[in-house]
């Protein structure tokens, strides 16, 4: 994603970016790469969700993968350049992959524990959960 940021504002001119969406952004970053969202909102470190819980983790992993895919799935439908689209359309394919990966892993991570206590308990610290 950065690359292609990259290669689509790299020659930009101050009078091309001028009163665009991308003003804004130019001001505080010049045509750098910072990772923030469409609505302006920066990357944070707190919305990546680890617990230390196997199937609390695999489920967010599960719904990052669906996310990212959903993102992926809105720029193709707003963007019609085949440089832009390609990469798109490989990172979108490979979310779906993981999302398959992480949905395998959580199936094995399930048929492995005590199903009466599935969600009860986290088995990685709490040893007698169940008994």
């Amino acid at each position: 994603m950065a690359a292609i940021l990259h290669q689509l504002t790299r020659d930009l001119t101050p009078d091309q970016i001028a009163g665009t969406p991308f003003a804004t952004y130019f001001v505080d970053h010049t045509a750098g790469v910072y990772p923030v969202a469409a609505s302006g909102v920066p990357f944070d470190m707190k919305y990546v969700g680890v617990k230390g819980d196997l199937l609390t983790d695999l489920n967010e992993d599960l719904a990052a993968e669906q996310k990212a895919r959903t993102t992926y799935d809105n720029i193709l439908r707003l963007v019609d350049d085949p440089d832009v689209r390609d990469p798109i359309k490989f990172l979108r394919a490979r979310e779906i992959v993981h999302y398959q990966r992480f949905g395998d892993a959580l199936r094995i991570a399930q048929d492995n524990l005590d199903h009466k206590n599935f969600y009860a308990c986290n088995p990685s610290f709490d040893k007698n959960c169940g008994k």
